[in-house]
This record gives C-alpha cells, structure tokens and sequence, in this order.
C-alpha cells in the first residue's frame, strides 16, 4: 500500500521561505515520479514541479528560480524547498506518485493529505 504524507507548510511573510517534505512508503522513489501540486480555493490544480526517478527536475513557470525540488532516496522522502514566497503561493500543497510524470493531477491515484501554505503580504 503507497502512502504519502506531507508536512512543513505554515504561514510566512512575502519573501519568506518554507521546506515541505513528502515522506513516501510502499514504493521505491528510485523507481518512481514525484510531483508537487497545490490548489488554492475555487482554483484549479496546478502541478508545482516534479522530480523523476533519476532525480530530473522540471517546474512551473510561476515557480521557477524560487522553488527547488529534491529526493533523499535512503529516506524515501521528496523535499520542496520555497524561497522568496509571494501571496499568489497561497494555497494547500500535495505531493502525489506515479510511474510516469503527469502534469495532470487526474493520473495520480496515490496522494498526500496535504500541508497549508499561507504567504501574507
């Protein structure tokens, strides 16, 4: 059974920075895509960054430059480190798994519960 837990989300000032973690059992990291999605009320999904099995890493563009995705294969644990957040990250982050590297948030059957990010102007 695949489990994913998230954890390190809080409410910061603009400019401030976060850790989030996604702890992941009942699957090899090495062997699987990790994505980050976040999803603010009344919005869409949207899907953060992700990093492959091989530790490739890819984001939006609303993110980049400000957010780095990376894995600790020993820890079976994904971290996405925040810097320089803006209101507009305001949103519930959730970290899901999959084979493959979907940008749509509908191809993954394995998700966290979440961790709340709250950026204050």
């Amino acid at each position: 059974h695949v489990q994913l837990v998230e954890s390190g989300g809080g409410s910061v000032q603009a400019g401030g920075s976060l850790r989030l973690s996604c702890e992941v059992s009942g699957l090899a990291l090495n062997n699987y895509c990790v994505s980050w999605f976040r999803q603010a009320p009344g919005k869409e999904h949207e899907r953060v960054a992700r990093i492959t099995g091989g530790g490739a890493s890819l984001y939006a563009d609303s993110v980049k430059g400000r957010f780095t995705i990376s894995q600790d294969n020993a820890k079976n644990t994904v971290y996405l480190q925040m810097n320089s957040l803006k209101p507009e990250d305001t949103a519930m982050y959730y970290c899901a798994a999959g084979l493959g590297c979907a940008i749509d948030y509908r191809r993954y059957s394995d998700w966290g519960q979440g961790t709340q990010v709250t950026v204050s102007s």
